[in-house]
């Protein structure tokens, strides 16, 4: 999952109404794995409704179609889009640190879904360290301790390996669900179409 994807949110919401659905037949174990949509995007951003027209090469009338499309899917799976205020893409590379952290203190979903509502929902500024430290210590994880990882090279590698890892997998988007290291599913599935999945334990 990359952590500003548009679809990482509602994909996810998908598949936690589909794990409620199938929770008397199997039960799931999640983790999430390191994915960069823009590896290189600098530091400070840029004005996200720009990235995507240039990325995509949409046009204005475009760009506004595929907002109403972002918004009408996130409220049929549960989760805001918010496109009032200023929106900027930024390189996420820190905040997979940070989720490399959080999956050894047993709360790596928690922030991974606090960094969706931050960026998505509340509009803040990821690239901002006092930012991003606050989502951090919101969902109770030390904001020192995060501090120290953002101004160190800890996960570096271990965010590099991961990432190297999916790409030796073919993982080419993003969101791309790992069942079981067998089975795959990408895109924000809708919760229909997820039961259909190998009925597998521990996914």
């Amino acid at each position: 999952f990359g952590v500003l994807g548009v679809f990482g949110g509602v994909g996810y919401k998908n598949l936690e109404t589909a794990l409620e659905q199938l929770k008397d037949e199997m039960s799931a174990d999640i983790t999430w794995h390191p994915f960069e949509l823009n590896p290189d995007m600098p530091i400070e951003g840029q004005d996200l409704n720009e990235h995507l027209m240039q990325k995509y090469n949409l046009s204005e009338e475009q760009g506004d179609e595929n907002r109403k499309n972002m918004f009408e899917a996130g409220q049929r799976a549960g989760f805001t889009f918010n496109f009032d205020g200023k929106r900027i893409m930024i390189n996420s590379f820190d905040l997979h640190r940070l989720l490399m952290w959080a999956r050894e203190e047993g709360k790596q979903t928690e922030l991974k879904l606090a960094f969706f509502e931050a960026h998505f929902t509340d509009l803040k500024y990821l690239n901002q360290e006092e930012a991003l430290l606050d989502v951090v210590e919101k969902v109770g994880l030390d904001k020192e301790t995060a501090r120290g990882i953002l101004h160190s090279d800890k996960y570096v590698q271990d965010v590099r390996q991961e990432q190297d890892n999916f790409k030796q997998m073919g993982i080419t988007s993003v969101p791309t669900f790992i069942i079981n290291d067998k089975y795959a599913l990408t895109g924000g599935q809708p919760t229909p179409n997820t039961p259909n999945t190998p009925n597998t334990p521990n996914t």
